[in-house]
């Protein structure tokens, strides 16, 4: 007796079938990244991999003081490596927390770098040079409190020895040591609520010569009451 041979028909809807349950695994699998984060672009330190931005000339002029001591204000920096939230200290460093609000609400910030990172000491960024050399445009003098210690989680605005107490410009750092060690000449911004775990993954990337090992960049800082 002879063997009947298989239907084509169903044969070729069986391989459709097949190809159709491959399609929908191969996307499922991609959603899902795989088991590991090349779907989102991060790399092995929890951050995005980002591109170095180019240097910028900035010339603003100094922004009228609308910022009152009595304001309860918080900065939301977001960031390749996650967000944090700085509380502003509007009561002790008014004019400092001004121009920090007014650089943010311009979009200054967006897309700088922090170009010095120091593992154990300090977080830095908002310069658009991207070097440390550049600001604003302006300056703004604001001696901080004389007995501020500049602890882990404090945010200050950075100057170079040649200016005087409490002179900032647009370049801001957060501590990620226990005890920066620096005496108080450094005009006061606040401290971070909240996300302190994201400055310290930020701090990993970073070398004992302020180099960073991987670009970390500000996306964008919005001001909110806090």
């Amino acid at each position: 007796m002879e063997t009947e041979a298989p239907d084509r028909r169903w044969i070729i809807l069986a391989v459709f079938a097949a190809v159709a349950v491959a399609v929908v695994a191969a996307i499922l699998i991609g959603r899902s990244g795989g088991g590991d984060d090349e779907g989102s672009g991060a790399t092995a330190s929890g951050c995005e991999e980002v591109a170095e931005p180019k240097p910028k000339n900035v010339a603003l002029k100094a922004p009228p003081q609308t910022v009152k001591p009595s304001d309860e204000l918080a900065a939301r920096v977001e960031t390749s490596c996650g967000e944090f939230v700085i509380a502003l200290d509007a009561k002790r460093a008014p004019k400092t927390v001004n121009s920090f609000v007014h650089l943010s609400e311009e979009g200054f910030y967006d897309g700088l770098p922090f170009h010095r990172i120091i593992p154990g000491f300090v977080v830095q960024g908002g310069d658009p040079q991207g070097d440390g050399s550049g600001g604003p445009g302006y300056s703004v003098d604001e001696k901080p409190p004389a007995n501020l210690a500049y602890t882990k989680g404090v945010v200050a605005m950075a100057k170079t020895e040649a200016e005087p107490p409490g002179r900032s410009g647009s370049q801001f750092y957060v501590v990620v040591g226990a005890d920066a060690g620096l005496p108080p000449e450094y005009a006061l911004v606040g401290r971070v609520g909240e996300g302190l775990d994201v400055v310290e993954r930020i701090a990993k990337l970073g070398s004992q010569a302020g180099t960073p090992k991987q670009t970390v960049v500000i996306e964008r800082v919005e001001i909110e009451p806090s």
